[in-house]
């Protein structure tokens, strides 16, 4: 387990909350699902699971972004 620190939350247009974090050791920056949108129909947002932008099964792309 690593330490980590949090850079922000983001709002995806499915609903779902991202939360970005880097880790202090290696400053490698990580994007998690916080929660699971209401209406989200994404059977590939999990709550808690890592998300990348290269990762486009997640469904997330910095397009989908909106600043919470």
């Amino acid at each position: 387990m690593s330490l980590v620190r949090l850079l922000g939350f983001t709002t995806l247009t499915c609903g779902c909350v991202t939360g970005r974090y880097r880790e202090v050791g290696s400053e490698r920056e990580i994007t998690y699902i916080e929660e699971k949108g209401t209406v989200c129909a994404s059977s590939s947002h999990v709550r808690n699971q890592p998300v990348s932008a290269d990762r486009v099964a997640h469904g997330f792309t910095p397009t989908m972004a909106v600043r919470a």
